[in-house]
Parts: C-alpha cells; structure tokens; sequence
C-alpha cells in the first residue's frame, strides 16, 4: 500500500507522520520546539532549530515506514501559519529568529495603520483584520530592525516565507521559493478576490515585493527534496495548519465546520467558492486552492487555548500532566465563580485587542488548584461560543462541531463544551488531523483519490458528546465570563 509522509511544523513542535491512503498511522516522530520570549508580548523560534527538528523527524517516520515495508510515495507539508522568516537567498541563512504568530511587538505599528484608515482596504483585498497576529508586520519589523536588511531586501538579496516555505526552500536545496495560497493569504499582502500578491497592500505596509515567493496551488508536483531527509521524494501538498485541519475533518462541502485545540484554538467554516463578509470581526481566507479553483472559509482564531493548561503545568505547578485536568475539573460540582482569562498575548477574534493581559476573577480564601484547573479548560469553551456568537449575528448557526487537536482528548472539556455551545460536538478516531489533511492532499496529487471529497473518507467517528445543561444554566456560566472579558478589556486600555 502506498503511504505518505506529512511533516506538521508547528509552534510547540515538529512532527512527521507516515500514513496509509486510509488514513492509518503508519510511523510517527515527534519533537519539541525551544519557545523564545525576548521581552514582554514577543515570542520567536530559531529558524535553524525549526529545520533541524524537521529534519530529524522525518528522517525517523520515514525510516521506520520503509523499515516495516512501506512504500513512502511524497510528502505534504502544514505548518504554523503567519510565523514570518526572511533569509539569505545566497546563503539560505536567516537573518533573524522567527517571528511567531502569536508575537505581539508590532502592535504599535497596527495601530499606526489603523489610523491612517486603511482599515477597509485591507480587509477588502486580503480578508483580514489588522492586528499583529499576521505576517505582514513583521516583515516590516525585521527590515527595520536589522541592520542593512531593507535595502538587501530591495536589491533582491533577501527572501521571505512563512514556515512551509522556508522548508521547501530547504528540502529542495534553495531551488524552490514558493508559498501555498492558504499561507500567503494570512500574510495581509495577498489579494483573496484576484489571486496575487496585491501592490496597494504591499505599500500600506511597506514590504518590497522581491522578497515574495511565487504562489502555488495546494497541491501538486511543488518540488523535489534533496536527499538530506534520505530519500529524494517529491513534494506533493503545502496547506496551512488550520485548513489542512479542515481536510483532515472531512469539512470539504460548505457549511461543515471544525475546531482544532492546540496551541491555540481555530473554528474554520467552509464557505465554498463564496467569500463571506463577517460583520463581526470574523476572519475571510483561503481554505483550499485545488484544480484552478479557490475555496473560501470563515475563521475564528482563539490565540490561547493548550497554552493555558501548559501555564498551570510548568509555571504554576498546579498540574503533574495535562492529562489529570479532566479528573480534576471533573471533581468539582461548579466553578464557584472563578474565571481565567487568558489573554497572554492579547485577545484575538472576536475583541482583537492585542494589548489585553491575562487576569483571573472571582478567587477567594477558598479557591484552590481545581478551582484554577476548571477555570482554565472552562476559558477554552467560553472563547469558543464568544466565537459562535458572532458567526450567529452574521446569520451562521452551525448543528453540529467537530473537534480535533491535543486538547480534544479531554472529555470533560469536550462535554463542557457541547454543554455551552448546545450543538453535538464529534471527535474523530485520528486526532492529528492537521497532518492528515496534508498528506490526504498529497496522496491526491499523486492520483490515489479522484477528488477531495474522496481524499476526506479517510474521516471516522470516536466519540460524539450531547449538550447535557438547560439554557438557563448556561447563561449564568457565559454571563460570568462576559463580565469577566468586559474587566480584562477595560484594564488593558
């Protein structure tokens, strides 16, 4: 049978997955990501690192497939989305650490765009919000912050990609500078409606088109690797994480929607070749771009969700395990008023405000770590249903979710979950749906499925969890947390 191989470079991690066209997992390698806080608000990664983790990692999954007589046919690739890394385009060396989505320095320079009133314009051509969280600004930071940079930049010299761009550059030796269009349409500089790197967007945020890669279909022949991995295998799908997510969960017709829980927390809506509007402060982008035709979706992004947990864990010691979080939580008969807030990097959709902080309310003598535990996998649901909310005022009322990503083990919060939203939530039996949407759409490219619908039967049930609480019981929950958001972002003003 054959297989392929996803590399899934994420912000905690990298990982490579071998898969059968089943969807079965084959061989799996895992590595943690070093995380870098220079100064408060900021967040970057070693290029280097990035690479060398990816490296190793698939060297390992490939190894072990062919070790237990599997046929590795390609590779897809999904990534982080938004990480920015400009290099070398002699030397392949970066000039700077990247700059990770959920880096909040350029907040200042936002605010600056925001009131020359270019607001609209970039919402209209790129389907995005200005906020720090995109690629676009920090670009700009690091021409600006490195001495030199900008005018190498603007001879040529230099080129910029997001995560999986930088790995095709690597994989292929340097001889492939491209970007899917689901990454490049998280950068800000890319125009969803026409397709192409947009030059009024490139102005308003000062970005010289040279560094820019070519932008390419999801899928296809995008590249062949060097034999640094051991192998030479042909690079058949590049996607961003969300979106494969979305592959990954079978969401290929419109109207079905995911939730993917990591590191953050992302709710994608298939719109089909529809672009919605959101009214409210929902995010229009590229979901697929397959055959000559682009998808759209709708997206809500929660910028803090696993890392809540990982706090308890490993800064506040409240916690052995992730795992024991479910047990605790679930020996509690309420949450006693306690509310966390976790706007470590600013809140995202639907507030968009990047310079509130995190805050917990309602403690008291009383309050112990379960009380901290619940708040916490409680604050993942909440910011969940503030974005359905939204969708609903924008007229999206979605039936059913379905839910994947580290954090959708935890039947506790999954039920809590269903109980705030009020719609059934499904959970598959193959979590890593981010990597399996990537190589889904590799197997694709290489003919084993005639069409992305058939790419998706890939998809099965694990668990289905039913709203459980009376609507009068859930608005005393959500009203507490509306407060709660209404404190955190007055104080951040």
């Amino acid at each position: 049978m054959k297989t392929y191989l996803a590399i899934d470079q994420g912000t905690t991690s990298s990982r490579a997955i071998v898969f059968d066209t089943n969807g079965n997992t084959v061989s799996t390698a895992h590595k943690e990501l070093t995380q870098i806080y220079p100064n408060d608000g900021w967040l970057e990664h070693d290029p280097e690192e990035i690479w060398s983790s990816t490296l190793s990692v698939t060297r390992k999954a490939i190894s072990e497939a062919i070790s237990g007589g599997y046929k590795v046919c390609g590779i897809g690739i999904t990534n982080q989305r938004e990480t920015s890394i400009i290099w070398d385009r002699s030397t392949g060396k970066p000039i700077y650490n990247a700059i990770v989505w959920q880096d909040r320095r350029t907040s200042k320079i936002c605010e600056k765009i925001r009131k020359s009133g270019k607001a609209q314009e970039i919402k209209e051509s790129s389907g995005l919000l200005i906020d720090p969280y995109f690629s676009a600004t920090k670009i700009s930071w690091i021409l600006d912050n490195v001495p030199g940079a900008r005018k190498r930049a603007e001879i040529g010299e230099l080129a910029f990609g997001t995560v999986e761009s930088f790995l095709i550059w690597r994989l292929t030796g340097g001889k492939k500078h491209i970007s899917d269009a689901t990454n490049a349409s998280r950068t800000s500089l890319y125009n969803i409606e026409n397709g192409e790197w947009d030059d009024s967007l490139l102005s308003i945020f000062n970005v010289p088109k040279s560094i820019l890669p070519e932008v390419v279909e999801c899928a296809g022949l995008l590249g062949q690797t060097t034999t640094e991995i051991g192998y030479s295998l042909p690079i058949l799908s590049a996607i961003g994480d969300q979106q494969s997510a979305a592959i990954g969960q079978a969401c290929t017709e419109p109207g079905a929607i995911k939730a993917t829980f990591g590191t953050g927390c992302f709710i994608m809506l298939n719109t089909g070749e529809k672009r919605l509007h959101s009214n409210n402060h929902l995010l229009s982008t590229i979901g697929l771009k397959l055959d000559g035709k682009t998808s759209f979706a709708l997206e809500g992004s929660i910028f803090n969700a696993g890392t809540v947990i990982q706090w308890l864990r490993d800064e506040l010691k409240v916690l052995k395990n992730a795992k024991d979080s479910a047990n605790i939580a679930n020996s509690m008969t309420s949450n006693h008023g306690v509310y966390i807030v976790p706007a470590f990097t600013g809140l995202g959709a639907p507030w968009w405000d990047p310079d509130a902080r995190g805050a917990i309310y309602g403690i008291t003598r009383d309050t112990s770590r379960a009380h901290f535990v619940r708040a916490a996998l409680e604050s993942v649901a909440y910011q969940t249903n503030d974005l359905f909310n939204a969708m609903s005022q924008d007229g999206i009322k979605p039936l059913l979710l379905k839910v994947d990503g580290g954090m959708a083990e935890n039947n506790w919060l999954m039920q809590f979950l269903s109980n705030i939203l009020g719609i059934n939530v499904e959970r598959p039996k193959v979590l890593e749906t981010t990597a399996l949407g990537a190589a889904m759409l590799a197997a694709l490219a290489d003919g084993c499925f005639s069409n992305i619908k058939d790419a998706s039967k890939a998809w099965h049930l694990d668990a289905r969890f039913n709203p459980a609480l009376s609507p009068s019981q859930t608005k005393v929950l959500t009203d507490g947390w509306s407060v709660a958001v209404k404190k955190t972002l007055f104080s951040g003003q």
